[in-house]
């Protein structure tokens, strides 16, 4: 713990522990002093450590420990690429690209075209082309997603799109279910 800066030319007394009178009730409570020229002596703080945020994964997605990250910023354009062993993509830009990967997460601002195949997926911006979702599709109220659509299950905020050849069970792709044609679904 530091010690702070002389207070008006005066040097502060070392923090000592010493018993607290107590008050009415048993509880007790720092004394107070009454000269006014002597300030009080600091009072150690207990400090809990924060939790780092910007590993969390997006809400509702299932958390992996170390694991690899890309988030392409906005105003950033990747285009032609191919995007493997990333286990979260979080797109703020645009992206054009063929990936693989475990989380996406779209933001307002965002767009992806192209094909993906992914086991998480949180759209806020715009998705166009080939999606495979083995386990869960969010689509928020900004949020517009068309192509072709495989999914295990979807969640469809109010406003939200979803466009396309969609098809229910991507994950039982083996029991051969058939596609809905769908020409607009909006959530009302």
């Amino acid at each position: 713990m530091s010690l702070q800066a002389p207070f008006f030319g005066k040097r502060p007394e070392p923090i000592t522990s010493r018993p607290l009178p107590l008050q009415h009730g048993g509880l007790s409570a720092p004394a107070v002093s009454a000269s006014a020229h002597t300030p009080p002596a600091p009072v150690p703080v207990a400090v809990a450590p924060v939790a780092d945020t910007s590993t969390l994964p997006p809400s509702g997605a299932p958390a992996k420990e170390g694991g690899s990250k890309l988030t392409v910023g906005p105003n950033i354009k990747l285009k032609g690429v191919e995007i493997t062993d990333c286990d979260t993509l979080v797109v703020e830009g645009t992206v054009e690209a063929t990936m693989d990967s475990r989380v996406m997460l779209i933001t307002e601002i965002g767009a992806f075209k192209g094909s993906a195949e992914i086991d998480y997926a949180e759209i806020h911006g715009e998705f166009n082309g080939d999606l495979t979702v083995r386990q869960k599709l969010v689509i928020y109220s900004t949020g517009r997603v068309s192509g072709k659509i495989r999914y295990g299950k979807v969640v469809i905020e109010e406003g939200g799109q979803l466009m396309g050849d969609i098809q229910f069970g991507a994950a039982n792709d083996a029991k051969g279910l058939q596609p809905a044609k769908v020409g607009l679904l909006a959530a009302a």
